[in-house]
């Protein structure tokens, strides 16, 4: 059960789909989706399995509900065993009902192409999958990749990002959400491209070690975020909406 700390009162899942839906779908807007100990690691013993709970299951499972697009980086697609995108029956259920596609369409940040064209995620995807990376990419792993994905190359040496998140616009996948990893969030964060974040507070301390939820090369500047709303569960979850006003 989750419930509103304002209110005091739990959500209803009804409630809860319309706690994180954006008022205007035809506005580009790109959520980031992250899961962190209590004392900001991102991952136990490598995975963020470890730090998280069926409730910030659920989470994920809304969250990728309302999105056009799930973008993640290709270091987390390997480390977390993603497989192919498709949401449960009821999830897909309501997105038909709300003219939405049945599963949003998976798409891959990778500047190297260090991808399987026969990885389940391509191989088992209901949308067919997207690939964002560079002109540096090898060549020859582009057009394997184009066999079971739509290749996108923004950028020369590094990927775009930002011409990623435009490319994703004009094909009408407005509605972006980011689940990693940490160097991606960094990169989105130094292109100021991160509209909103919504993040589970798990009661765990992780002790040393691990990753914050950024990461990159070169330090950006700081990015105020406005808290939308605060939620939580009776085993102590918490989960914090911020972003900003649409642009």
């Amino acid at each position: 059960m989750i419930y509103d700390r304002a209110a005091g009162a739990e959500l209803t899942e009804d409630e809860l789909i319309a706690a994180y839906t954006v008022a205007d779908r035809s506005v580009t807007r790109l959520r980031v989706n992250f899961v962190t100990s209590l004392d900001g690691a991102v991952t136990l013993e490598g995975l963020s399995g470890g730090l998280s709970s069926k409730d910030d299951q659920f989470m994920l499972g809304r969250l990728r509900m309302l999105a056009d697009v799930v973008l993640v980086g290709a270091g987390t697609l390997r480390a977390e065993g993603y497989g192919g995108l498709r949401l449960g029956a009821k999830r897909r259920a309501w997105r038909t009902d709300h003219e939405l596609p049945e599963n949003p369409t998976l798409a891959v940040v990778s500047a190297r192409l260090e991808l399987a064209a026969d990885s389940p995620v391509f191989t088992e995807a209901p949308t067919r999958p997207i690939v964002i990376t560079c002109a540096a990419s090898p060549e020859g792993q582009r057009e394997a990749l184009a066999k079971v994905a739509d290749v996108l190359v923004c950028g020369d040496d590094a990927v775009d990002l930002t011409a990623a998140v435009d490319a994703l616009r004009e094909r009408g996948l407005t509605q972006i959400l980011c689940e990693g990893g940490p160097h991606l969030l960094g990169s989105l964060t130094d292109a100021d491209l991160v509209d909103e974040l919504c993040l589970t507070v798990s009661p765990l301390l992780a002790g040393p070690g691990a990753r914050r939820i950024t990461d990159g090369l070169a330090a950006t500047d700081a990015r105020p975020l406005s808290l939308l709303h605060v939620l939580s569960t009776e085993d102590g979850f918490l989960f914090l909406r911020h972003g900003r006003e649409p642009r």
